[in-house]
């Protein structure tokens, strides 16, 4: 004998209509949007303000010494920018040492009453420091040449780029390196 299971009829399903609840009256929600112009306590307002404003800025430098593009100035912006950084700092430049030469010159000049002689010497390892950095900016650009394909799709200011970052400490470069020395960039 079959056994006969007795189950409930289901009941059909009544369609929700709406959202649940009354629309509220225009009245009700401009009361709810409704905020005094002016906050009652001015010095919280001020306080939260500036402490919003420091974290806003303090993201802003760690993302900008940190080489994140959203946070770098336009002159630091690009893939070209970024290849030109990446290739300065992979390598030892003389124009890391123009800063330690001018403390010595200037300290020089202290103790020699007549070092005018150290002037031409001088001179001459500024001259090469800017050579060195328009040698390094022209390899550069006949690399990104050789990678865009067309001379004409370099970006224009690359030499002066180069030349500037090269002449600074490794430390105090903005943004901070992001290849070691010796590294191979391509």
């Amino acid at each position: 004998m079959a056994k006969r299971t007795t189950e409930a009829p289901a009941e059909p399903e009544v369609p929700v209509v709406g959202k649940g609840r009354a629309t509220p009256s225009r009245r009700e929600r401009e009361a709810a949007n409704r905020r005094p112009i002016v906050v009652t306590d001015r010095k919280a307002a001020r306080r939260a303000s500036k402490s919003r404003e420091a974290e806003r800025r303090e993201r802003a430098r760690l993302g900008m010494a940190n080489g994140e593009e959203r946070y770098l100035p336009a002159r630091d912006r690009g893939p070209q920018r970024r290849f030109a950084r990446d290739w300065v700092d992979a390598q030892w430049s003389i124009g890391e040492f123009l800063i330690p030469v001018f403390v010595l010159f200037f300290i020089a000049t202290l103790l020699i009453p007549a070092a005018t002689w150290l002037f031409a010497p001088l001179y001459g390892f500024l001259a090469l420091v800017i050579v060195d950095g328009l040698i390094r900016a022209a390899i550069i650009r006949r690399r990104l040449t050789a990678r865009l394909g067309d001379r004409g799709k370099v970006e224009r200011g690359l030499n002066l780029y180069v030349l500037m970052r090269s002449a600074q400490f490794r430390s105090l470069r903005v943004p901070k390196p992001q290849v070691k020395r010796g590294a191979k960039v391509e």
